[in-house]
């Protein structure tokens, strides 16, 4: 009776803990890469290569290998024969992209204002709250980049979709990249707030249309300003 128990053992508890373990460095070190390439410490174009990287981050070739792959699945990075890895550069028909894509599903949250729950309403309200209020402490690039982009995603939070939200999460990380390599963007940073309190003024009068409207025009002005700096 123990023959098809010891022909099929389960996960043993040391292989578990090392598996955790393995997933949780090669997540460490994506996430300090991703660092690195918003805040501009790695431009566009630098070759990544896995000897470099592993002996900075103290860590196996094979989880820098992982971590690249990760890189390269979320568009921050590319992968060529021959070439190896390269931290990816920004064109200007990806941001167009990205932008339109941007429109559809904040769009989409916008437009479901009316019938948007009370915590989703909530969620947008502090996300402007938080954006403004790092404003005013003159915060860092980064982290008023971050939580301006995290306020453009609680207005698709506004659909009650988590799977729309899950695809604006997406599309931050690809408009990340291009946003740090904009010193023009960085320096404007601080003056989105104002823009970012009146759609919410029009959402709070419930001019669902005069919102959408506002959007619209505000996306398109981004998608400029960004495609131009890039062209510098």
């Amino acid at each position: 009776m123990m023959g098809p128990m010891s022909t099929a053992p389960g996960p043993v508890g040391p292989f578990a803990t090392l598996h955790v373990e393995h997933t949780s460095t090669v997540d460490r070190a994506a996430e300090e890469l991703r660092r690195a390439i918003f805040e501009g410490d790695i431009e566009s174009g630098t070759a990544l290569r896995e000897v470099a990287l592993a002996e900075s981050l103290g860590v196996s070739r094979p989880t820098i290998r992982e971590a690249l792959g990760t890189l390269v699945a979320e568009g921050l990075a590319t992968r060529e024969p021959h070439r190896g890895v390269h931290v990816s550069t920004p064109e200007a028909g990806s941001v167009r992209d990205v932008c339109r894509a941007r429109w559809v599903l904040e769009g989409a949250g916008v437009a479901r204002w009316l019938d948007a729950s009370e915590e989703a309403r909530d969620h947008v309200r502090a996300s402007l709250r938080a954006y403004t209020d790092a404003v005013r402490a003159e915060g860092t690039y980064q982290s008023l980049n971050a939580l301006h982009l995290a306020f453009h995603v609680s207005l698709v939070g506004l659909a009650g979709s988590p799977r729309l939200v899950a695809m604006a999460e997406n599309l931050v990380v690809e408009l990340k990249l291009a946003l740090a390599q904009v010193e023009r963007i960085a320096r404007n940073a601080h003056d989105q707030a104002d823009s970012h309190v009146a759609l919410v003024r029009l959402l709070e009068d419930d001019d669902v249309d005069g919102a959408l409207a506002f959007l619209r025009t505000h996306l398109d002005d981004a998608e400029h300003e960004i495609i131009e700096a890039l062209r510098l």
